[in-house]
């Protein structure tokens, strides 16, 4: 049976977190309520002029440095003749002829091997609005909301150097990283600030030659586009072993069915019939302001996981998991400084502080627990005023209120007993009220032991310093 290799491109749109729209001063904020973000320009009005927000050129420029792009010095608008029901005008202002940045290249790491995914260009460009079907059994017709319209957008197109549907995930995972990182998208799938595009082929295996690509339209999540992936890669291997042929086309993909579903052949870069947008001047890219955007540009994630544990000798799994979220890992290091133990910090970031963020659903920047008071009260745990599972409790109630760990300790009376009397009398009153646990323990059943600490810890209320609970266990029962 012939076997085929896959070979998937990507290409992702990515709203830019700016105030205003690309070509106009309207709002870019997501918003519920439909065309209250409009004015002539965004709207199509003949013979309005658009003028480009600096803010969101600076935005794409940051994201074609971090992809590791050759940036052109001048770069222009094309426009782009399409028609969009959703874009008034009946073409886009995109780029094509002078793109913002090329041949760059994102580095991942498959199965302990990197492997360079080449990014064939970024470039900017604005979005089309949204077209509203309403579900109602019989409607002929649809509405148009222009909030988006105009929305700048930064798209980014790979290399058809993907080779399993894994890859891909791993790939889209780590771009939408790497814009969170630099504060260029706040990456909202549900909200369509980040969308993708795939395209798809299968060729005999050994063969260098590219087959027939699908490209799949109307992937609004990371699950649908790996869906839609894992359907193609089994249709048109089907496909093509029962003898038949794969043409240039565009498939949509139906989330309901599972399935994706023909929308039209494929069309080439000449469909577009592009041409310099003559509204628009050219912008030149100064090695100065390259160079400030380049400094201003934050460790990522990869490279920002590494560090972390060569200088806080972190597991690579922790590490990673911190690194996920920038903010998260901001969080981290500045607890880590004040604590002094790396370690201690990152146990409870893996457990109470993401499980209590997530269980809140809060960002970790507005979480009550800051990194200061998290090392406040790790510093009550090394210093033997609390022990650790009581540090635990506290940290609960510390999330819920904002409270000191000091405050809460002197509060409720938490403050550990570490006095060697006191804990030996409630040992002494645990032992005599459980002798058959002392009989099993001398006669060296397991469980014993455990059992006896238990009872000690719950006689004490938990403030009994479980250290000085075992030793002093051991040394009574000889």
């Amino acid at each position: 049976m012939a076997k085929y290799e896959t070979v998937i491109g990507i290409e992702a749109h990515a709203q830019m977190n700016t105030r205003t729209k690309m070509f106009c001063a309207c709002s870019a904020d997501f918003q519920l309520e439909p065309n209250v973000q409009t004015c002539p320009i965004c709207a199509g009005h003949p013979g309005v002029l658009p003028v480009v927000n600096a803010a969101a050129v600076e935005k794409a420029l940051r994201i074609a440095l971090a992809l590791n792009c050759q940036i052109a010095p001048v770069t222009r608008f094309d426009r782009k003749n399409y028609y969009y029901p959703d874009l008034p005008k009946n073409y886009q202002i995109s780029q094509n002829h002078s793109n913002l940045g090329v041949n760059g290249h994102i580095d991942l790491v498959v199965e302990g091997v990197t492997q360079r995914v080449r990014i064939h260009n970024v470039h900017m460009e604005e979005d089309a609005g949204k077209l509203i079907h309403p579900e109602t059994p019989g409607t002929d017709y649809s509405l148009v909301d222009l909030n988006r319209a105009g929305t700048p957008l930064a798209e980014i197109v790979t290399e058809p150097d993907l080779r399993s549907v894994e890859e891909a995930r791993l790939y889209m995972e780590t771009l939408r990283s790497i814009l969170l990182y630099i504060d260029a998208s706040d990456c909202k799938m549900q909200e369509g600030s980040l969308r993708f595009e795939a395209s798809v082929s299968l060729r005999p295996c050994g063969q260098t030659a590219y087959g027939a690509r699908v490209e799949i339209k109307n992937l609004n999540s990371l699950r649908a586009v790996i869906g839609a992936l894992q359907f193609e890669v089994e249709r048109q291997t089907e496909l093509l072993r029962s003898g038949g042929t794969q043409s240039p086309e565009t498939r949509l993909w139906d989330e309901a069915r599972g399935a994706t579903a023909v929308m039209r052949s494929k069309e080439g870069a000449a469909d577009y019939r592009y041409f310099l947008e003559p509204d628009l001047p050219p912008i030149r890219i100064s090695p100065e302001w390259l160079e400030r955007v380049r400094a201003s540009l934050p460790e990522l994630a990869q490279a920002r996981r590494r560090r972390l544990v060569a200088q806080y000798g972190l597991p690579d799994y922790d590490a990673a998991v911190l690194v996920e979220d920038r903010t998260t890992a901001d969080y981290f290091e500045a607890a880590a400084k004040l604590a002094g133990d790396a370690k201690a910090v990152s146990n409870f970031m893996m457990t109470a502080v993401l499980r209590e963020i997530n269980e809140r659903r809060v960002p970790i920047t507005e979480f009550k627990v800051t990194p200061e008071r998290l090392a406040g009260l790790l510093a009550l745990v090394r210093a033997s005023v609390v022990n650790l599972n009581t540090a635990k409790d506290i940290f609960g109630a510390m999330a819920g209120s904002g409270e000191t760990a000091e405050a809460i300790v002197e509060r409720q009376g938490l403050r550990q007993i570490s006095d060697g009397g006191a804990i030996e009398e409630i040992i002494r009153k645990v032992l005599e009220a459980n002798p058959k646990a002392v009989a099993d323990f001398k006669t060296g059943k397991s469980g014993a032991q455990k059992f006896i600490i238990g009872q000690v810890m719950r006689e004490s209320k938990g403030k009994a310093n479980p250290a000085m609970v075992i030793e002093l266990v051991n040394k009574l029962l000889g």
